[in-house]
């Protein structure tokens, strides 16, 4: 049960890493396999397809996400306005520790198979939602806590939240496309400003 445990995730991290590096589409069955050091028997013991264990890696990453640095920049003893700040600075660490490791930008996962699939495999679009909708729930708890405490005007925090996400992860792909993590850096801090007013 071990062996097995440990074989599943091998796969598992090879794929994301290769997907996460590359694409979707750019990475073969054969490839996983020899990068995670097992036999296609061993892979579709585990993931019947190619798509199965896309679906497993963004479930694997998901998870990892929300208890790792998603986890660390909403934490509930900072001030709530912090957590906005935190989650910008902790994108740019994180994308600069690969960046320095690899020499170039992997920019997001979740926004790297969505731009690639979205349009092609509605489970994958669907799942990738549920991931997005996930972060987006973080920053309206904050937003909504900060109008809360006063910190904050009132505004509609479900579209401001909604516009937050989309400004993160803009931002995450244009430094991609530049390849310098820099830019979350300094453009980062403008997502505070982000408001969408409440309709009356």
């Amino acid at each position: 049960m071990i062996a097995d445990t440990d074989t599943r995730t091998r796969i598992l991290v090879t794929a994301r890493d290769m997907f996460h590096s590359r694409s979707y589409a750019d990475v073969g069955i054969q490839e996983i396999c020899t990068g995670a050091r097992v036999q296609k028997g061993s892979f579709y013991h585990f993931f019947p397809s190619k798509r199965d264990l896309a679906l497993a890696v963004i479930d694997d990453m998901a998870d990892e996400w929300a208890h790792g640095f998603v986890a660390e920049s909403f934490d509930q003893n900072l001030p709530p306005v912090e957590r906005l700040e935190y989650m910008i600075d902790a994108a740019y660490y994180w994308q600069k520790a690969s960046s320095d490791i690899e020499g170039r930008m992997p920019g997001c996962l979740f926004g790297n198979l969505a731009l690639e699939m979205s349009t092609r495999d509605d489970v994958m679009r669907a799942k990738l939602n549920a991931v997005f909708d996930k972060a987006k729930n973080k920053f309206r708890a904050a937003l909504d806590e900060a109008v809360q405490t006063g910190d904050l005007a009132a505004m509609d925090t479900e579209a401001t939240a909604t516009a937050m996400l989309a400004y993160l992860e803009g931002i995450i792909l244009l430094a991609k496309t530049r390849n310098d993590p820099d830019v979350i850096l300094t453009l980062g801090p403008a997502i505070k400003t982000l408001r969408i007013e409440l309709k009356h």
